[in-house]
């Protein structure tokens, strides 16, 4: 199980190199189920494995002056508050709340996947950067990730990019700063109740970090949104499984199924409001000229 449990960590690189976040989501599940860890070390290990990873991705960005480093520490520091505070509370919260709570993050992190990042593009940029919604917004992040070890790039980079009018690229390089500082941080709260499996956990990271160097080799050739809309897909699935499994096989069968059908709905009501919403856009400046014989 070894072998493969460090063959399918490169996956976890992949997603973050690829695309800025998805690497906890495919992390927790892989060592559980395929490691067979306990819950909270597999928690435990996932913020150590991406932490690392996300470290080591922003040096390109870094290099490539994607990176809003202020933004990224105010988000970063009130995330670590967060993250550390839900690693500490985990050791008194049962395993299969946890990963309940887990499981009902993939499923919201794959409608978020789904519909689409909102972006920054035609919004005005603040000339203030809103310190307190940051904070605010980086403890509550970071409180999720500390607890269920989710929430990292596909909760940060929407908020950078709405909050502080990052344009994306600027937003993925820089939600990989606060990913790191909010894992490490993740990681304390929980080393003070769970023992890692160090040999594990290090063979998991190096091979992510590997995952990661391709990822970002290949960002740019694959078309970003068909990956993305894959990696939903592929995260319904296993949110769906994940919380099948922490009910009676019954109860868990009709809560899946539930879930999602609920998520489906979600994700093509979004796609069609924002398709709809841009053809209203782009509508505007035809209705105007209806009368010059502009409009066919």
């Amino acid at each position: 199980m070894l072998l493969m449990t460090v063959a399918l960590a490169v996956l976890i690189g992949v997603s973050l190199g690829l695309l800025g976040g998805g690497g906890s989501i495919l992390a927790v599940p892989l060592l559980v189920y395929v490691a067979g860890l306990p819950a909270k070390e597999a928690i435990a290990t996932s913020l150590l494995v991406v932490g690392v990873t996300s470290a080591v991705g922003v040096l390109p960005h870094a290099r490539a002056h994607r990176v809003r480093w202020r933004t990224g520490l105010i988000f970063g520091l009130a995330g670590m508050t967060g993250a550390y505070a839900g690693g500490r509370l985990a050791g008194f919260v049962p395993a299969w709340v946890l990963l309940t709570g887990f499981a009902l993050m993939m499923l919201a992190t794959a409608i978020a996947m789904l519909r689409g990042r909102p972006g920054a593009e035609g919004r005005p940029v603040p000339h203030e950067l809103p310190v307190f919604r940051v904070i605010l917004d980086g403890i509550v992040v970071g409180l999720v990730t500390g607890l269920v070890g989710a929430g990292g790039g596909f909760l940060v980079v929407p908020a950078l990019a709405l909050l502080g009018g990052l344009p994306m690229p600027v937003a993925v390089g820089t939600s990989l700063v606060v990913i790191a500082m909010k894992s490490f941080a993740g990681l304390a709260g929980y080393l003070a109740t769970v023992h890692l499996d160090w040999g594990l956990a290090v063979a998991v990271t190096a091979a992510a970090v590997v995952g990661s160097l391709l990822g970002g080799r290949l960002a740019g050739r694959l078309p970003a949104d068909l990956l993305r809309r894959a990696f939903g897909w592929l995260v319904v699935v296993m949110g769906i499984f994940v919380l099948a499994q922490q009910l009676p096989p019954f109860a868990g069968l009709a809560v899946g199924a539930l879930a999602g059908a609920g998520t489906v709905t979600m994700a093509v009501w979004g796609r069609r409001r924002r398709r709809h919403s841009g053809q209203q856009r782009l509508g505007h400046p035809v209705r105007e000229h209806a009368g010059s014989g502009v409009e066919r």
